[in-house]
């Protein structure tokens, strides 16, 4: 984004008390609080402003809060998922109007750059992943979204818009940095490491492949028992440390043709580097906030791709359809629910889900 339009964007925290809203903002490392806040303003004319109706808790917020995310500053409304209604919209938005129900895409793209025409939507020249991280974002009553045009979709009447927020950001994440980086094909064996919300997504979309065989890991047994009845053909508590052992005995010393990443520490990327059979591909989905081995002594003459990824939410579309034909339920990924001025109680939810056996939330606004 350009650094006078940020400047315009931390100029709308000034506010008067009519334009005040309810909004969880970061304090800092380990610091947030919920409160008042500027309502946002249009600012250039291709902006819309949505009045929230649900939003959620994305893992990459908890990444945000322990501070792996130096983008994002203190002071910023966190959140980039969500579902709403058009407030008002910019003068040069055509495809929307008030009153319009719509989804929000987690990345904005502005459709133009050099990378969108590339289909890299991510790295957007004046937009990309700035929701929650670079501009305020959607976990508060209002938002603005940049380029609506090309980064909100309509809802459709009846739509379930609960499994809608789950299209904002975690189904087209799991799917594209995991099932489609990870280049999955019928019969293959696949490695998902983390039992989490984007490692349940990307089990759940790569059943689209058709693979022999989907081996979950996690340190969970609840988490793996919710995979086992999400698709996945195998479970390994990976507590013991011995997974890559069990995982080698299952698949007769070969390894699997396909290991996602789906925590983002450094013990579960090289886990999937010792469980990729050669001629596989390691697709990493995690957030990385600390330097990661990369064992090339072991890996240099293996004929293997490493893949990295922010997703580009360009599978969008084709997920909207999938999920109006009925053929995947991404309502099962949600386990709570709060109302918004609950959202301090959802983060202590969701960010113990070993104890709170939380996936998905959903907070109402």
């Amino acid at each position: 984004m350009p650094d006078d339009a940020q400047a315009i964007d931390r100029q709308t925290a000034v506010g008067t008390a009519a334009q005040m809203m309810k909004a969880f903002v970061y304090k800092g490392k380990g610091q947030k609080a919920f409160e008042d806040h500027a309502k946002p303003q249009i600012i250039d004319s291709t902006d819309a402003i949505v009045k929230i109706v649900k939003t959620t808790i994305c893992g990459t917020d908890l990444h945000i809060l322990k501070g792996d995310v130096p983008t994002c500053a203190p002071g910023r409304i966190l959140g980039h998922e969500g579902v709403g209604v058009i407030d008002s919209v910019g003068a040069a938005v055509t495809a929307f109007k008030p009153g319009d129900r719509v989804l929000i895409s987690c990345v904005s793209a502005c459709g133009k750059c050099e990378y969108c025409r590339e289909g890299m939507f991510s790295h957007c020249l004046t937009g990309g992943w700035i929701l929650g991280n670079r501009i305020d974002g959607t976990q508060a009553e209002f938002v603005r979204t940049p380029h609506a045009d090309t980064s909100l979709y309509p809802i459709p009447p009846g739509a379930d818009e609960e499994a809608l927020v789950m299209l904002s950001d975690i189904l087209p994440t799991g799917f594209e940095c995991g099932v489609l980086n990870g280049k999955i094909a019928p019969g293959a064996t696949v490695a998902i490491v983390g039992s989490g919300p984007v490692g349940l997504a990307a089990l759940l979309t790569a059943q689209f492949y058709s693979p022999g065989r989907i081996i979950m890991i996690d340190l969970d047994d609840g988490r793996l028992e919710i995979a086992k009845h999400f698709g996945a053909t195998d479970a390994i508590n990976s507590s013991d440390g011995k997974a890559a052992q069990t995982l080698m005995k299952m698949t007769g010393g070969r390894g699997v043709d396909t290991a996602i990443e789906a925590v983002g520490i450094p013990a579960t990327f090289e886990l999937c580097e010792e469980l990729i059979a050669p001629g596989g591909v390691i697709a990493n989905i995690g957030v990385h906030g600390v330097p990661v081995a990369l064992h090339l002594e072991r890996l240099w003459d293996r004929n293997i791709a490493i893949t990295t990824r922010l997703v580009d939410t360009s599978s969008t579309p084709m997920l909207l359809k999938i999920l109006a034909s009925k053929k995947i339920d991404p309502t099962k990924l949600i386990t709570h629910h709060f109302k918004l001025d609950q959202i301090l109680a959802a983060y202590e939810t969701f960010g113990n889900a070993a104890k709170t056996h939380a996936l998905k939330v959903i907070l109402d606004a």
